[in-house]
């Protein structure tokens, strides 16, 4: 039987996160808000992942790009957003538990490197919690700076597909 082809867009954006946690649901609330400017992003996919785990391997397969959004302990003031790739992650201070679900991103990554389905370029953003408690809201302060956070993001998203 033949396989079906998937149409899917070079570039991918994958939200991560659990939404019952408060702000460890902070990608998944950012992911939601650009989904909404689709129209504006044709060549791009935009993908609600959870909890991640193998669901990311198998989203990067096949991509030329891809953005990771994330809640991430960075040892930042609450709110703090950081722009990473999985080289400079891995030669900093961050700490290796950069995910906080099951199947850490960096090592979903390295797994999608070693059998040749990585995209060219991979771009983390990582978003410092205030709070990672049940709740099914984020903090003030991430949400306060969800205009900022869509701002840089979509100027990221802009500068790549051009």
């Amino acid at each position: 039987m033949p396989r079906k082809e998937i149409n899917m867009n070079p570039t991918v954006v994958i939200g991560l996160g659990n939404r019952l946690l408060a702000d460890e649901g902070i990608g998944l609330v950012i992911l939601e808000a650009l989904a909404r400017k689709a129209a504006e992003f044709p060549a791009v996919d935009f993908l609600e992942l959870g909890t991640g785990g193998m669901a990311v391997l198998h989203a990067l397969a096949g991509r030329k790009t891809a953005l990771i959004l994330d809640c991430a302990r960075m040892g930042a003031a609450p709110g703090t957003m950081r722009r990473f790739t999985p080289d400079t992650v891995r030669a900093s201070d961050v700490p290796s538990c950069f995910s906080l679900h099951e199947g850490n991103v960096l090592d979903l990554i390295a797994l999608a490197r070693r059998v040749g389905e990585c995209p060219e370029r991979i771009i983390i953003f990582g978003i410092q919690p205030e709070t990672i408690a049940p709740g099914e809201t984020v903090s003030p302060i991430l949400q306060s700076r969800l205009p900022e956070y869509l701002g840089v993001i979509t100027k990221e998203l802009n500068a790549l597909l051009t």
